[in-house]
């Protein structure tokens, strides 16, 4: 009797604990699905205005666009929604260092315009350097903009080094004044996989150019592990459409980004190399639009 009486206490102890780790759980979907909102579409941004100077027609300008990936891409690091390990900067040292060191970069390159992207406002995985302001600090004879692409729940995964609560955005940098800055609602799952796609935007940037005519500048950040061909194709007509009604209007357009597809893959029928990376539809691109990416690999 008193063996069995033990057994039933043991059953009865795990029984407690997997119900408060089931309750754990439960209250942990609760707050992620409750806590999930969408920034809304057609949001006019800030912009702190440096020069008034407009952009001049038949000028060669130059522009850099750059993932900096929230101060955590270095050599080593390995994203574990890749298939790698990490979730993470590795530490806040390293962040800054990171970011820093992107500046530095661009600036060399003394460009013209500067489109950024996955800039951390506040962020776990970051260690709450707000990199918005160290770019800032790099380009003070630039105007700017910033548009929160999106401000997630804490994720509690990976487990040991979770990705946490993060805010980050899109950064845009030019020269020349700025009239004006748009944030445009990607459009995004509607699932339970809208937890994981986040929120998904991109910027527009009228820069006034002599003449009359404006530069139109989308900044943007694509989906990323999507599965679902119609958010692919969704946010691709979206941005599209809103790009071909500027050329039209007789205004110069540029999308910088990251558009989280394979540019390079020009037969759309190859399987992809990363499951995630699909071919960019380069067959239903309208005229009068064309692509200028890096040739660092071969494709």
């Amino acid at each position: 009797m008193k063996k069995n009486a033990i057994i039933k206490s043991i059953f009865k102890s795990v029984g407690i604990v997997c119900g408060a780790l089931l309750c754990v759980v439960a209250i942990y979907v609760a707050y992620v699905l409750l806590s999930y909102k969408r920034i809304p579409d057609n949001q006019p941004l800030s912009i702190y205005q440096v020069s008034v100077e407009r952009a001049k027609q038949g000028e060669t300008y130059s522009i850099v666009t750059y993932n900096i990936g929230f101060g955590a891409y270095l050599p080593d690091f390995s994203f574990f929604m890749d298939g790698g390990k990490d979730s993470v900067a590795k530490s806040k040292e390293s962040a800054i260092g990171a970011v820093t060191s992107a500046a530095d970069a661009v600036a060399e390159l003394s460009p013209d315009y500067i489109a950024f992207q996955e800039v951390d406002l506040d962020g776990t995985r970051s260690y709450h350097v707000n990199q918005f302001d160290i770019l800032k600090d790099e380009f003070t004879q630039y105007s700017n903009t910033f548009a929160v692409n999106y401000d997630s729940a804490f994720l509690a995964y990976p487990i040991l080094e979770p990705h946490g609560k993060n805010k980050a955005g899109l950064a845009t940098f030019s020269r020349f004044g700025i009239d004006s800055a748009l944030r445009r609602s990607l459009p995004v799952a509607t699932s339970i996989k809208k937890v994981l796609d986040l929120d998904r935007c991109y910027s527009i940037t009228r820069i006034p150019v002599e003449g009359g005519r404006e530069l139109c500048l989308f900044n943007i950040h694509m989906s990323a592990y999507s599965s679902d061909a119609g958010v692919r194709e969704g946010q691709i007509a979206m941005f599209v459409s809103d790009m071909i009604k500027e050329y039209e209007a007789g205004n110069y357009v540029i999308c910088a980004g990251d558009f989280n597809h394979d540019l390079k893959l020009l037969d759309e029928t190859v399987e992809p190399s990363y499951t995630w990376a699909y071919p960019f539809p380069r067959s239903e691109f309208p005229k009068g639009l064309s692509f200028a990416m890096d040739i660092l690999t071969d494709a």
